[in-house]
């Protein structure tokens, strides 16, 4: 007899919860890339997920907060596969120019921003500091000490400077479609750096 479904809230969940949750999550971001943010609906995304609708919101109290849970999951697992634990400014720079590509082509958050459905993402990217977002500060914060160690980076609190180097990526991922006929992908790429190494360095 299976207990795997009992209890959503512990702050731990078994293996077979996090299936669950993943289910719900990936049928979630299928809905969006293919339908767009208004027409995903809270019993479709059960449907899609093989689970009922109290299951999902026994996790979720609607679609939003399942949409938030989505780009929580997402930005995070970016981030995870483009670690910031290195040593110098050029290395970081490489490292955010990189993650900075990957959130900006990913399919889930380019078909909210694309869309006119944008509000909800535009919501926790720029009107709250989300858990996602939080971990990139860190992430960044902390890339940024090595980097001050190292000698690369110039002096000034971590978080602050971890903070303005969020808002210039971001702002250039939200901008990219609007002014990709002028900054092709290479000089995209090369620009950004060069921000970011003029920001942070000494």
């Amino acid at each position: 007899m299976s207990s795997s479904n009992a209890e959503p809230q512990t702050p731990s969940p078994t293996p077979g919860e996090r299936s669950i949750d993943d289910a719900i999550l990936d049928a979630a971001a299928d809905l969006i890339v293919h339908l767009g943010v208004r027409r995903t609906q809270l019993s479709e995304i059960a449907r899609r997920a093989g689970v009922s609708r109290p299951t999902v919101y026994r996790r979720w109290p609607d679609v939003r907060a399942v949409i938030g849970a989505l780009l929580t999951r997402e930005i995070l697992t970016t981030l995870e596969g483009a670690g910031l634990d290195v040593h110098d400014r050029e290395a970081l720079v490489e490292r955010v120019v990189e993650i900075a590509v990957r959130l900006r082509d990913h399919p889930v958050l380019g078909a909210l921003l694309h869309s006119d459905d944008s509000d909800l993402l535009l919501q926790y990217v720029v009107e709250r500091l989300g858990t996602s977002q939080r971990g990139l500060l860190e992430a960044l914060s902390a890339g940024i000490e090595q980097g001050q160690a190292h000698g690369s980076i110039r002096a000034g609190e971590p978080l602050e400077l971890a903070a303005m180097v969020l808002l210039i990526a971001q702002s250039t991922v939200q901008s990219h479609r609007m002014i990709a006929s002028l900054l092709p992908e290479a000089a995209w790429r090369r620009e950004l750096a060069r921000a970011l190494n003029g920001y942070l360095a000494p």
